[in-house]
């Protein structure tokens, strides 16, 4: 199995395609072996992609367990990663909890990002923060799942089909860690996810930058999309036809996306 050892943990990771380099950070409760492949997306192949499991998640491990990390941290994750692989500028998409680590990286990076994603994320602080999923998945099995869903996106409120499908797609995300290092790792990302802030230094990003959100996301608000596309000089932002999962529902999205990471600078 690839994996590298990060300064404060060891990291699995998957790499395919061939193109511009592309990292590829995802969500909260993140396991390569479930899907969504992040190597599937439309024009995937366009990009040498690599992505990662979270420290504590799938089959990456945190040096100390017990030990909470900050958003730097899992940072450092992803800048450990780009170094071990010997690419000196690469492309960067972040999603949701791992958009919040890609502007921790762009921050620190500087110009060796190349261009920037952050998808159905926020900025916390004065930009506005998503919703406490540390509340919310420490409800009771079946609150905890109505209510993420209804945040995934507003309109599963009264849409039926909707709500069944969204509740497949996120089953791995409401259930319970079938075990207590799973638990352990997953109250530590969230964790860090509450204290996540970088709206004061999101001047430092100096990546061309698209914010893409979803119309009906209501865990991360498009309130917060248009606050972080506004601080961050020259940023673009694309609303989708979709809530949370708008790069899985709307078709326009990957490839909006793929192009924006594919054009020259």
């Amino acid at each position: 199995m690839p994996t590298f050892a990060a300064p404060t943990a060891r990291i699995y990771y998957e790499q395919a395609g061939a193109g511009v380099p592309l990292l590829n950070i995802g969500g909260t409760g993140g396991d390569l072996r479930r899907p969504p492949s992040p190597f599937e997306w439309p024009g995937a192949r366009r990009f040498e992609q690599v992505a990662y499991d979270h420290r504590g998640l799938g089959r990456s491990r945190a040096a100390d367990p017990a030990a909470q990390p900050t958003m730097a941290d899992f940072a450092d994750d992803a800048l450990a990663l780009v170094d071990h692989l010997g690419w000196q500028r690469f492309s960067l998409i972040g999603i949701s909890f791992g958009g919040m680590v890609a502007q921790e990286v762009a921050i620190r990076a500087g110009d060796r990002v190349r261009r920037l994603v952050l998808a159905c994320t926020s900025s916390g602080g004065a930009g506005g923060a998503s919703a406490p999923l540390h509340e919310i998945l420490a409800l009771a099995p079946a609150l905890r799942a109505e209510r993420l869903i209804e945040l995934l996106d507003t309109r599963t409120r009264d849409d039926a089909a909707l709500r069944a499908e969204l509740s497949a797609v996120f089953a791995p995300l409401t259930a319970e860690p079938p075990d207590a290092r799973l638990r352990l790792a997953m109250a530590r990302q969230l964790e860090a996810r509450r204290r996540h802030d970088t709206w004061a230094r999101l001047d430092a990003i100096r990546a061309p930058t698209l914010v893409a959100a979803g119309r009906h996301d209501g865990l991360a608000p498009v309130e917060n999309s248009r606050a972080l596309a506004g601080a961050i000089a020259g940023a673009r932002l694309e609303i989708f036809d979709g809530g949370h999962a708008f790069l899985l529902q709307d078709p326009a999205a990957w490839r909006v996306a793929g192009d924006f990471l594919l054009a020259e600078d």
